[in-house]
């Protein structure tokens, strides 16, 4: 059995969470009030910087060229294409790009984010590549699902759903497991558990992240 098929078994309960949680089911029936995704998409924009910035860290960390020219290219897309993405995509929601700018991270983004970061700068390659993937892996699992029920009639949410289950986004996805089975291959036991107690700490906090968009969490001082 590959190391991410073990993954995804330990993963089950929290990944059938997030596909039950009402703010994912509310996407996909497109039902969702539009202020807690509104929220989301806010919330989402502060994420993909430090997601970025982790990806700058691993790219460090990664012993080969390949790898380190993979993350390299993952942060630029990031930056650039994706970034730009969600600012078009956030201006339908009726978010400026000032109010994209200004959002003040939740208290789940900050923790989640600041757990990527440092487990980029203080682990190794194939520590961070196993906190990184709950996201790549955990959004396409939930866009296809979503999609197999069928796309609803909310525009927005729609064409959610069709990014996260794409087929662009599934490669990348795929790419990203592939990944992790390789360094997983490379490494000790006493490194595997490291890395799937990072996975599971990282997919935790997906839950965590659609969570606090449903409750529009706040500081509460």
């Amino acid at each position: 059995m590959a190391f991410t098929e073990e993954l995804r078994g330990e993963a089950d309960a929290i990944w059938e969470a997030i596909y039950e949680h009402p703010m994912v089911r509310g996407i996909g029936d497109g039902t969702l009030d539009e202020e807690p995704f509104r929220y989301w998409v806010r919330q989402d924009y502060v994420y993909l910087i430090e997601y970025a910035r982790a990806f700058a860290y691993t790219a460090a960390s990664a012993r080969s060229l390949s790898r380190m020219g993979t993350f390299a290219t993952l942060l630029e897309e990031t930056i650039t294409t994706e970034m730009d993405l969600h600012r078009s995509y956030a201006a339908e929601l009726g978010i400026s790009e000032d109010e994209l700018e200004a959002t003040v991270p939740s208290p789940t983004t900050r923790a989640y984010t600041d757990f990527l970061v440092r487990t980029a700068v203080d682990g190794t390659f194939g520590d961070s590549v196993a906190a990184i993937l709950p996201c790549m892996w955990g959004f396409n699992d939930t866009g296809r699902r979503l999609a197999e029920d069928g796309l609803p009639d909310h525009e927005g949410y729609a064409a959610w759903i069709e990014m996260y289950s794409g087929a662009e986004f599934t490669d990348l996805a795929t790419w990203c497991r592939e990944l992790m089975d390789e360094v997983a291959a490379e490494s000790t036991a006493a490194d595997r558990d490291r890395y799937r107690d990072l996975f599971l700490t990282s997919a935790r906090y997906e839950y965590r992240f659609w969570d606090a968009a449903w409750r529009e969490e706040g500081w509460s001082v």
